[in-house]
C-alpha cells in the first residue's frame, strides 16, 4: 500500500473512532497514534477473526498492519529543529507485559521489538495483581512525563490478568509562530451548554488556510514537523461532523494555502479517559474480547481473551505550543488513537482539532472541543 493510502486508512480509523466514542455534544479527545499502537500489537499476536476485525478497522479492505506499523513508525521522529527554535519532545513506548509463567512464543518478542519503542516486560500480573498495575502505571507515567500517572484504575488487573498490550505517547512542541501573552484576553465562548468566558489567545500570521465543503481550517505550524489544524465548521458542530469523512478531511489538508489569518482561539486544557470496548465491538471489532478469542501468534496457550481496551489523553495548547500525553492499555486474561486578503477566524465555539505528523500523515491527538477550560 503507499504511504498516501496507509495515511488515507489512517484518517479513516482516526474519525470512525471518533464518531464511536459518543454522539457529538461533549468533549472528547483521543491519540489515534496511540490506540493504533495497541490494536495493531493485539491483530499481530492473533490469527482469524481475532485478527482480521482490528486489522481492518485499522487498515481498511487491505488489513495491512504492517504498512500501519511504518506510518507510526515515521512518526515517533521528529524533525530537526532550525537554529533558534526550541527542541521538540517525543516519546513514545509499546511495551507488552506479560506473566512470567504464561508461555510466549519465542518469535513474538521479535514482533514487538519492531514497533515503535517496543519492548517485551514482565509483571506479576496472577501474583501480585496490585504490583502489576502499580508497574505498568510508573512505566507509563515515565514515558508521559507524569501527565498520566494513573492509567489502570483499581481492579482492572485481576487475578485472571495475564498479559497488557500498552502503547504511551508524550508530544511537547512550541509554535513555530507562537502567540503573544500580551495579546490574550478573556472572551466569550458559545459552548452548548451556553455562553462561557475564558483566556482567549490572538495573533495574525501568515499561516496555513483553506475553505472546503461547508468547513474552515487554521494550521497552526509547530517544531518538528508537527501541526495542529483547527477544524471549525460553518453550522453547529454536532451537525457538521457527522458528515466530516477522511475524503473531506484529506481534501481540506491538500486545499491549504497561505493566507494571512487574524486568529482568535482558547487556551486549550484536556483531560479524557475513556474505555474503548464497547467503541470498538461498535466498530466490529468484537472477536479478541470473547472466549473464543485466538492469540495463537502470541502463546499456544488458548484460554487467552482481551478484557478490556482502556485509554487515557490530556491535552493542552497555549501561547507558546502544545503538550499532550496518552496511553493505551489492552488487557488481556485467561478465560475458560499564498497571502491575500486577510481571513478572519474567531473560534469561539464548537471545533475539532487535529494535531498531525505532517510528513506521514499520524495522527497523535483528534478532540472535538465544546468546553475549552475546565470548571
Amino acid at each position: 500500500m503507499p504511504e498516501r493510502d496507509a495515511a488515507q486508512a489512517h484518517l479513516n480509523f482516526a474519525l470512525a473512532l471518533h464518531r464511536a466514542l459518543g454522539s457529538p455534544g461533549g468533549n472528547t479527545c483521543f491519540s489515534p497514534y496511540s490506540v493504533a499502537g495497541a490494536l495493531g500489537l493485539v491483530a499481530r499476536a492473533a490469527r482469524g477473526d481475532t485478527a482480521t476485525q482490528p486489522a481492518a478497522l485499522l487498515a481498511g479492505a487491505s488489513e495491512r498492519v504492517s504498512e500501519q506499523a511504518d506510518l507510526l513508525r515515521k512518526a515517533a521522529v521528529l524533525d530537526a529543529p532550525h537554529g533558534g527554535q526550541d527542541e521538540p519532545t517525543l516519546a513514545v513506548s509499546n511495551t507488552l507485559w506479560v506473566w512470567r509463567q504464561l508461555q510466549m512464543k519465542p518469535g513474538f518478542a521479535d514482533v514487538v521489538t519492531s514497533w515503535p519503542s517496543g519492548a517485551v516486560a514482565t509483571a506479576p500480573f496472577v501474583e501480585d495483581p496490585e504490583a502489576a498495575r502499580a508497574t505498568i502505571n510508573a512505566d507509563v507515567a515515565r514515558t508521559t512525563r507524569d501527565l498520566i500517572p494513573e492509567l489502570l484504575l483499581p481492579g482492572t488487573v485481576g487475578g485472571d490478568t495475564v498479559a497488557g498490550l500498552v502503547s504511551a505517547l508524550y508530544l511537547r512542541v512550541a509554535w513555530t509562530y507562537p502567540f503573544r501573552d500580551t495579546s490574550t484576553a478573556e472572551g466569550d465562548f458559545h459552548a452548548p451548554s451556553g455562553v462561557v468566558r475564558g483566556p482567549m489567545m490572538w495573533q495574525a500570521e501568515r499561516l496555513g488556510y483553506a475553505r472546503h465543503e461547508g468547513w474552515r481550517l487554521v494550521d497552526l505550524p509547530a517544531v518538528g514537523g508537527v501541526s495542529a489544524s483547527v477544524l471549525l465548521p460553518d453550522r453547529p458542530l454536532a451537525e457538521a461532523e457527522l458528515e466530516l469523512d477522511a475524503e473531506t478531511l484529506h481534501a481540506l489538508l491538500e486545499a491549504r494555502s497561505e493566507a494571512m489569518v487574524r486568529l482568535t482561539m482558547p487556551r486549550l486544557s484536556l483531560d479524557v479517559r475513556c474505555p474503548l470496548k464497547d467503541a470498538l465491538e461498535s466498530l466490529g471489532v468484537r472477536r479478541m474480547f470473547e472466549p473464543s478469542a485466538d492469540f495463537g501468534e502470541l502463546s499456544d496457550d488458548p484460554r487467552l481473551s482481551v478484557s478490556d481496551v482502556l485509554h487515557q489523553t490530556v491535552l493542552r495548547l497555549d501561547e507558546s505550543g502544545l503538550e499532550g500525553a496518552a496511553a493505551t492499555a489492552a488487557m488481556m486474561r485467561l478465560v475458560s488513537a499564498p497571502s491575500g486578503t486577510p481571513v478572519t477566524v474567531e473560534v469561539n465555539r464548537p471545533f475539532l482539532l487535529l494535531v498531525r505528523h505532517r510528513a506521514s500523515g499520524a495522527v497523535y491527538f483528534l478532540a472535538r472541543v465544546t468546553e475549552p477550560w475546565p470548571h
